[in-house]
C-alpha cells in the first residue's frame, strides 16, 4: 500500500499542515519537529510525489533548455554543465531540440503550456520570437550564444568577433598570405563574426582573403570547399574553418588529392570538437568556456526564478574571451610547399 503525508503525520505524531510545511522548506518549522518528520518520512520509505508538490509551490522545479543539435561536443558540454549547476539548486533539466530551418517555431509548447518555471535558450536561431513569446508570459529566460544583436533578455556569449581575429592572427604571423575562410551559416550570429574578426585581421596585414566559401558547419561543406579549389588547381596557403568540422571535411578533400596538411595547406577551425585533438594531424583551433558560459547562464537564471517577482534582469550580454589552441596542423610558411 502506497504511503501517504497522512500516514507520515500520523507516525511522527503531528500535523499534516506540518509535515507539508518540512515538505516545502518552510523556515516556520521547528528545527525539533522537522527531524521527528524526516525521520518518520525515512522510516515509511516515504517519497512526495512531485507534481502534487510543485502544485502547492506553484512551481514546476523544471527548468528548460531549446538548442539545435546534440551532434556538437561543444553543445553537449554546455548541456551538461548546466545540468549539474541545476542540480545545486535544486532543479532538473529538459531539452527541447529544434531543427532549423523545417521546425522553425517548434517548441513553442513548452513556454505556452507553462511547463518550465524558466527558459534557456542555447544557439536556436529563432530566439528573438521565443523572447517575445517568454516576455508575454513573464517565464524568466537567458540566452545562450544568442543571434540577436539586441536583446530584451540577459544573454552569455562567447567573443566571436576576437576568436575569428586571433585564428586569422596566428596564419598571418606565421607568414601565409593566401588565407582563405570557410563560411558558417549566415543565420548564425557567432558564424558572421568569426568572419568579421577573419577580415579585421586580413586587413590589418594587407592581404585579400584568398577565398570566402559558403558553408554550413558541417564535415560535407568543408569537404566541397576544398574540392573547388583542387578542381581549380588553385590552393590557398592556410585555411580558417567557421567550425571544426567544416575544417575536418577541408582535410580530408586535401588529403584525399593527394596534399599534405600542413606541409601544403594550413588549416584552423573553431569550437575545440571532441574530436579535434584525435585527428592526425591534430587540429589547431578556438575554444570556447562552456563551463563558464552554463555557469553564468544559471545563476542569472535562478535569480530570476527564486526571487519574489520584484527583481527584473536588465539585458545585460555577458562575454566571455575565447582561448586559441596551436596543434599540428598549422605551420610556418617557408616549410610550406608552392602551389
Amino acid at each position: 500500500m502506497k504511503v501517504s503525508i497522512f500516514d507520515v503525520a500520523k507516525k511522527s505524531g503531528l500535523s499534516v499542515v506540518t509535515v507539508s510545511r518540512v515538505l516545502n522548506n518552510a523556515t516556520t518549522v521547528r528545527e525539533k519537529n522537522r527531524q521527528k518528520v524526516l525521520q518518520a518520512m525515512k522510516e515509511l520509505d516515504y517519497h512526495p510525489n512531485a507534481a502534487a508538490r510543485s502544485l502547492a509551490k506553484g512551481k514546476t522545479g523544471v527548468i528548460g533548455l531549446i538548442l539545435t543539435t546534440l551532434q556538437d561536443s561543444f553543445l553537449d558540454d554546455v548541456v551538461q554543465h548546466v545540468s549539474s549547476q541545476l542540480k545545486d539548486y535544486g532543479y532538473y533539466l529538459t531539452l527541447t531540440v529544434v531543427n532549423y530551418p523545417a521546425e522553425e517555431g517548434h517548441g513553442m509548447d513548452l513556454i505556452q503550456e507553462e511547463r518550465v518555471d524558466g527558459l534557456l535558450i542555447l544557439s536556436a536561431v529563432n530566439d528573438e520570437q521565443y523572447v517575445a513569446e517568454l516576455q508575454k508570459r513573464n517565464i524568466p529566460s537567458v540566452l545562450i550564444d544568442n543571434q540577436m544583436e539586441q536583446s530584451q533578455v540577459p544573454s552569455v556569449q562567447v567573443d566571436n568577433f576576437k576568436g575569428g581575429y586571433e585564428a586569422t592572427r596566428h596564419l598571418v604571423d606565421l607568414g601565409h598570405k593566401r588565407i582563405a575562410h570557410i563560411q558558417g551559416p549566415s543565420y548564425f550570429l557567432s558564424a558572421v563574426n568569426r568572419e568579421r574578426g577573419f577580415m579585421k585581421a586580413l586587413n590589418e596585414a594587407g592581404l585579400m582573403p584568398f577565398a570566402v566559401e559558403p558553408g554550413e558547419f558541417s564535415i560535407s561543406s568543408g569537404y566541397a570547399a576544398a574540392r573547388r579549389w583542387i578542381e581549380a588547381g588553385e590552393l590557398p596557403d592556410a585555411v580558417f574553418a567557421s567550425d571544426d568540422y567544416t575544417a575536418i571535411g577541408a582535410i580530408n578533400a586535401l588529403i584525399e588529392a593527394g596534399y599534405k596538411v600542413p606541409e601544403d595547406v594550413s588549416v584552423i577551425g573553431y569550437d575545440d570538437q571532441l574530436i579535434s585533438s584525435q585527428l592526425r594531424p591534430r587540429l589547431s583551433t578556438v575554444r570556447q568556456p562552456s563551463e563558464q558560459l552554463a555557469r553564468t547562464a544559471v545563476d542569472i537564471l535562478m535569480k530570476q526564478v527564486n526571487g519574489d517577482g520584484s527583481y527584473k534582469p536588465e539585458p545585460v550580454v555577458f562575454t566571455f574571451q575565447p582561448q586559441i589552441l596551436l596543434r599540428e596542423s598549422t605551420i610556418p610558411r617557408h616549410t610550406s610547399l608552392s602551389h
